[in-house]
């Protein structure tokens, strides 16, 4: 649950809204392939940097971009995928991780092996659909991304203002959940990406107040895409862990220029709620102390 962004964000998270704007957090979202890529389009408005990419996908030097097709067939399915790959063969200043088996990304059709993950389960070639065609991304053995930002091609950590995806295939409302970690590992709070069967959506939200995501963590509810791994509902009976079971893959990822931490661990911002709360603690501390 968003807990850091005050009551406009908060309500922005849990009704799902188009497009909220509060003073900490600028969220951009979209569901279908229209409305996914006016979101993606503002943005990209929003970082900075304007339409024509650099080396790296980088975007003005205030913005980086991961769209998987120029990732070579040889680290393309069947083959696995270097969880380094946009820190050392393209530095863009991100390194993957996953506590399953691995990563892998969808081959082309040029390839001969079956297109968006259709090598892993023949129904997911006309599940899934490509944003920016024409490959996509996946963890497999567990339904979890990690994405740590250092400086482009070193190993020096880094953070991001900014962090957006767009995913195909979100069928159910929750299911898929984006969670940002400071640089100490704060909590910085989770997106849900609206749903969109078969198709795609995006979201995306960038601090304006000087947070930095060191990390950003992708679940999804379930398997991983994999041999006989599909969707279901959550059952209307109590069950236990017996779903909902949402498949999806990842297509573009969009970021700020991740940048050197400088300033080391801040104070998380505060709710409303929170701020009074602590106004009057501390009133009553100094009410307190000038009787004594």
């Amino acid at each position: 649950m968003w807990h850091r962004a005050g009551t406009l964000g908060l309500l922005s998270f849990l009704l799902a809204a188009t497009e909220v704007s509060a003073a900490l957090v600028t969220i951009r979202q979209g569901a279908g392939l229209a409305a996914a890529t006016t979101a993606r389009d503002q943005f990209r408005t929003d970082i900075g940097g304007g339409t024509v990419a650099g080396a790296n996908g980088s975007f003005g030097g205030v913005r980086r971009e991961i769209n998987w097709d120029g990732v070579p067939d040889a680290f393309a399915a069947p083959n696995a995928f270097p969880a380094n790959f946009f820190n050392v063969n393209s530095p863009r200043g991100v390194i993957f991780s996953t506590p399953g088996t691995g990563f892998q990304v969808s081959a082309t059709a040029a390839s001969g092996t079956p297109v968006r993950f259709g090598n892993l389960d023949p129904s997911y070639s006309s599940q899934f659909v490509a944003f920016s065609p024409e490959r996509l991304f996946t963890p497999l053995g567990q339904a979890v991304t990690d994405i740590t930002f250092f400086l482009p091609g070193t190993n020096t950590p880094a953070g991001v203002s900014s962090f957006g995806a767009m995913f195909t295939d979100v069928d159910f409302s929750g299911s898929t959940v984006i969670q940002l970690f400071g640089p100490s590992g704060e909590d910085f709070g989770s997106l849900i990406p609206p749903i969109a069967p078969q198709d795609v959506s995006f979201i995306g939200i960038t601090f304006t107040t000087g947070e930095k995501i060191a990390r950003v963590r992708i679940t999804s509810a379930g398997a991983a895409p994999g041999p006989g791994q599909h969707d279901f509902p959550q059952p209307p009976f109590p069950c236990g862990n017996c779903g909902p079971q949402d498949i999806i893959a990842i297509d573009d990822l969009i970021y700020s220029e991740p940048a050197l931490i400088t300033n080391g661990p801040f104070l998380p911002a505060m709710s409303p709620l929170m701020m009074a709360i602590l106004a009057g603690l501390l009133a009553a501390f100094g009410l307190f102390a000038l009787r004594r």
